[in-house]
């Protein structure tokens, strides 16, 4: 179904080590509206949307999980040169104590991801709007973190993203017109 290629969605490059940022980003690793709970809520959503939209979500899905790839490259990247005290400066001590420098999904306050992140409803007027404001949330999320950042490297990649999750609201936004045109046709026999 996938081919993998083996580079990076947009490029990631980081100024410097900033253990600060990695604690932000954590929360578009495995909070609610991060990247791994879009991918997941997408991939598994497919199965109940009409033949007309699936695609939209196999594609946009897959694509979170490139996304995810690029976050968890920022992540590793801003503390694979933290020492333990500069990780416990920001916060990241509980992260340290349990994973070292291992990559979790956790959101920026510690929390484990959760499959309560995950939203299928079944109607799939219902699950396109969850999709909707779910890109709205992850566009609202990047442009915080832009607001927080130093680091005009990551700034960039991060803008990528951010207009990633605007083009991802957008396609959701026709689907639901899409599927809107398709339930208000009469049919005759």
């Amino acid at each position: 179904m996938w081919v993998y290629e083996k580079k990076l969605q947009y490029p990631v490059k980081v100024s410097t080590c900033n253990p600060r940022l990695a604690k932000y980003l954590i929360e578009q690793y495995g909070g609610a509206d991060g990247e791994l709970a879009a991918a997941l809520r997408y991939l598994n959503q497919r199965y109940t949307i009409p033949d007309k939209v699936i695609g939209l979500l196999n594609d946009i899905g897959t694509e979170e999980l490139a996304h995810l790839e690029m976050i968890a490259t920022m992540i590793y990247k801003l503390t694979k040169d933290a020492t333990p005290e500069q990780l416990k400066a920001e916060g990241l001590a509980p992260h340290y104590v349990n994973h070292d420098s291992a990559l979790f999904y956790h959101n920026a306050a510690g929390a484990p991801f959760t499959a309560t992140y995950i939203q299928a409803k079944g109607d799939p007027i219902a699950d396109l709007y969850e999709d909707i404001a779910a890109e709205e949330k992850a566009r609202a999320t990047y442009q915080w973190i832009i607001n927080m950042s130093d680091d005009p490297d990551l700034n960039d990649s991060l803008r990528f993203l951010r207009e990633r999750e605007i083009i991802h609201s957008q396609r959701f936004r026709e689907a639901v017109e899409i599927l809107k045109d398709e339930k208000d046709k009469k049919i005759f026999f």
